[in-house]
């Protein structure tokens, strides 16, 4: 298996979103996010891809299929759904680049390709003046019923990479769950460091 990782904006960018939003409804139909998503609910959210000049999609290509994604953008343009969850840290929006997923098929994980896709966003970052990383992760009870029996955090990956827990920093944000036919406010708690 050869996967080759390839910066994408403008163009190129929009080009791969209904692909990146089919990735997007495949993994994160998994724990912990449990998402049952639609592609019209995808195209929508998407869009800030699309729309931001300092956007950036780190897209994982084998052939010419892509396998894995990884998104980032200015947190000013997610001051609607996570202002005021850093409101009390002190750090300035404008100091903040958000990465927003990472999503990789199964076959694939393991081979570095998480590393690289985080290199990527924050070389882009410090390209766009940044000085702050923040991303968020699904806060979910331990005995959730559809919890499975091997799942496995990725918190000792992240903090390899320096990164540590917010505190107090968490958002909502609502989606429907597998199984479900409404959406619910879900907790996510947000990770970051200095770069």
């Amino acid at each position: 298996m050869t996967v080759t990782l390839r910066s994408l904006r403008g163009d190129d960018l929009e080009s791969a979103l209904d692909d990146l939003a089919r990735l997007r409804i495949t993994v994160f139909r998994d724990w912990p996010y449990l998402y049952e998503g639609t592609v019209e609910y995808e195209r929508g959210y998407l869009r800030w891809y699309r729309d931001s000049p300092g956007a950036l999609l780190v897209g994982a290509f084998d052939g010419e299929a892509l396998v894995g994604a990884a998104t980032g953008t200015p947190m000013e343009d997610h001051t609607n759904d996570f202002a005021q969850a850093f409101a009390a840290t002190g750090i300035p929006l404008t100091d903040i680049f958000y990465c927003a997923e990472s999503v990789l098929l199964p076959g694939y994980r393991g081979q570095g390709i998480g590393h690289r896709f985080f290199d990527l966003r924050e070389d882009h970052a410090r390209d766009l003046g940044r000085r702050f990383i923040a991303f968020c992760s699904v806060l979910r009870p331990d005995d959730h019923p559809l919890r499975p029996i091997a799942a496995r955090s990725n918190e000792a990956f992240w903090r390899g990479r320096g990164y540590q827990p917010m505190e107090g920093v968490v958002a909502e944000f609502r989606w429907t769950d597998v199984g479900e036919t409404w959406d619910s406010a879900k907790r996510l708690q947000f990770w970051g460091r200095w770069i």
